[in-house]
């Protein structure tokens, strides 16, 4: 077994090295796609931790009737709770409400401060759905209880947010599926005009008895170079610029909702996608190549 492994990793080599323009053609399908591939993943996962973050900062605000006493609070607080797509319930008494009010409007803020001895707001219960998506049916449910003076969680902002947030979600893995499938195809076929320049090798071997698996591994083996070897360029191109972009814009993006991926893990992630990718591609392409020519 062990040799006959051997074997093939020597006549795989062989071949690689035999056939150097077609090998050099099939990396270079590769790499293309991949960098391609890779270009669209940073950008998606990038968008999709945004998108999560933002969905995380969707909050319900739930004001309290001024009229509540602590009995009351305490029973809407429990209501609330029991709401099977409710994560927490915070109470944010008046004073830290009217707090931030003050910061929130800066110079302008200042002439608020005038009602700390008679503060007009209401305490407030800061109600998250344990899924963001549940935002409206959490809202409506506590609309509905005794004390709940209002419900604001900014209805059609954060509906069209998520609904923008899905539809490119969707969009980016349509795109990176199709960018897929298009590589196995081109590298199917850039693959195909390697093989059928050694049909006659193949009609050969089969002629003198050998299996269609003992014919195969070569092709599998020379496939997974192919598709290791078309991965490293990208791998290393996508590195160093996600590494060159996020020391270029941490400074530039913080205080703010946009927020990259850190560099470690997320470049190793990618580099294992890809590296995984580009194999899977080029064992596929070399598989679905040879098969036609193992009818003899």
């Amino acid at each position: 077994m062990i040799n006959t492994l051997g074997r093939h990793f020597r006549e795989t080599l062989k071949s690689l090295a035999r056939n150097a323009w077609m090998t050099f053609a099939s990396v270079s399908a590769v790499t293309v796609t991949l960098i391609l591939v890779g270009t669209f993943l940073v950008i998606m996962m990038n968008l999709n931790n945004v998108a999560t973050n933002l969905e995380e900062d969707v909050e319900i605000r739930v004001l309290i009737d001024v009229t509540a006493n602590e009995k009351a609070q305490t029973k809407l607080k429990s209501e609330i709770e029991k709401i099977e797509q409710v994560d927490s319930v915070v109470y944010s008494p008046k004073e830290k409400e009217l707090d931030q009010l003050v910061e929130s409007l800066g110079e302008e803020g200042k002439s608020f401060e005038l009602f700390e001895q008679n503060n007009p707001l209401n305490d407030v219960f800061v109600v998250k759905a344990s899924n963001p998506q549940n935002t409206k049916l959490v809202a409506d449910k506590i609309a509905k209880f005794d004390n709940a003076s209002k419900v604001k969680y900014g209805q059609d902002e954060v509906e069209k947010l998520f609904d923008v947030l899905s539809i490119s979600r969707n969009i980016g893995i349509a795109l990176i599926i199709g960018l897929v499938f298009t590589a196995m195809f081109l590298i199917s076929n850039t693959i195909k005009i390697t093989i059928f320049a050694r049909r006659r090798e193949i009609e050969i071997m089969k002629l003198v008895g050998a299996t269609n698996g003992f014919i195969r591994w070569p092709f599998f083996l020379e496939g997974l170079f192919l598709g290791v070897l078309g991965a490293v360029i990208p791998i290393a191109l996508i590195t160093t610029v996600y590494q060159s972009l996020y020391v270029w814009a941490l400074p530039k993006l913080q205080g703010s909702f946009v927020e990259l991926l850190p560099f470690s893990p997320f470049v190793f992630k990618i580099s294992a996608l890809l590296l995984l990718i580009g194999a899977l591609i080029g064992v596929w392409g070399s598989l679905m190549s040879v098969r036609k020519f193992l009818k003899v």
